[in-house]
């Protein structure tokens, strides 16, 4: 069986899987990106796809995904603010520091198509993958076709406002973007906006540069009344961007990934309802909200189906 190398890049570290057809991950390896630099990061990801290559062989096809805006054609890095690059020519660089082609596409899309292709949107022709971590990232596949727009900006679904009154700051610069409010860093704007009703709560004593949205999540769990406030308030604009998404593009199936999926029942028992009472004009109870399968593996995936696909597409050769 033919094996191919996908790699997951990052703000804070590259991941390199060496991945079968089939999408068994058979090898992984991580280096932590200490310098976010153009050609520091391009040293960093010769050297994970080195090691991959020890398991995987010199010749095997290789794929990255990239934050920002990449043409998948090209493999340039158009803009990406979490690397702070602009016309970065990632694919090209690393074709020919390596010898052989490699092929680059948008984290996110990548991350859309391994879970599409071998995760909770097999079988469906109309499926949305939503990441929610630090931001949030997602991939549609449309008729069975993964969406990559005009200028492969299809997708950003992050930045849709749902709140542009009387929301949190993103970090695009608009107010109350989908991501400002729903990402695990949502999670914990919602608590620290909180604080002032609950004086006696000891939810935020850790201070702000040691709290994530896992520790809100558990106190949640355990009965916090700030933390379930917290989580309530998160909760109804998850649902509220998932209520749109459907508007938007009408799937299937929607999958949740990233670290705050790991909440697994207890977020889906928070978001189904108030999906269900916030959609109208799709027929109510026709798109599955369910929590992907791929986890964190999802981009490497898909970007070794990518490199076996020579291409971003769901179709295979």
């Amino acid at each position: 069986m033919q094996t191919a190398i996908g790699v997951d890049l990052g703000g804070s570290h590259a991941t390199a899987g060496v991945i079968d057809e089939d999408g068994t991950i058979r090898a992984q390896h991580e280096l932590d990106l200490v310098d976010l630099s153009f050609p520091a990061v391009i040293e960093a990801v010769v050297a994970v796809i080195g090691k991959a290559q020890g398991d995987a062989g010199k010749s095997a096809p290789i794929g990255i995904g990239s934050p920002g805006n990449v043409e998948p054609q090209t493999g340039i890095v158009r803009y990406s603010p979490n690397l702070g690059w602009e016309n970065a020519p990632l694919g090209p660089t690393l074709a020919k520091r390596l010898g052989v082609p490699v092929l680059v596409a948008n984290d996110a899309r990548c991350a859309a198509l391994g879970e599409y292709t071998f995760g909770t949107g097999a079988g469906t022709q109309d499926f949305v993958l939503l990441t929610l971590g630090t931001g949030i990232g997602a991939g549609i596949v449309a008729g069975g076709d993964l969406l990559l727009g005009n200028r492969y900006g299809a997708g950003e679904i992050g930045h849709h406002q749902i709140r542009p009154s009387d929301g949190f700051v993103c970090g695009c610069g608009k107010i109350g973007c989908f991501e400002a409010q729903a990402s695990g860093t949502g999670l914990i704007r919602h608590a620290f906006a909180l604080a002032p009703s609950f004086p006696r709560s000891k939810l935020l004593d850790v201070g702000r540069e040691n709290l994530g949205s896992k520790k809100i999540r558990k106190a949640a769990q355990a009965g916090d009344l700030h933390a379930i406030a917290a989580w309530k308030n998160y909760a109804g604009d998850l649902a509220l961007g998932i209520a749109n998404v459907i508007a938007f593009v009408n799937p299937q199936r929607i999958a949740l990934g990233g670290g705050v999926s790991s909440a697994g029942e207890f977020m889906l028992g928070a978001v189904r309802a108030r999906v269900e009472e916030l959609t109208t004009m799709v027929p109510r109870g026709t798109t599955e909200i369910v929590i992907a399968t791929l986890g964190n593996d999802a981009g490497q995936v898909g970007a070794a189906t990518m490199a076996f696909r020579r291409g971003l597409t769901t179709r295979t050769l």
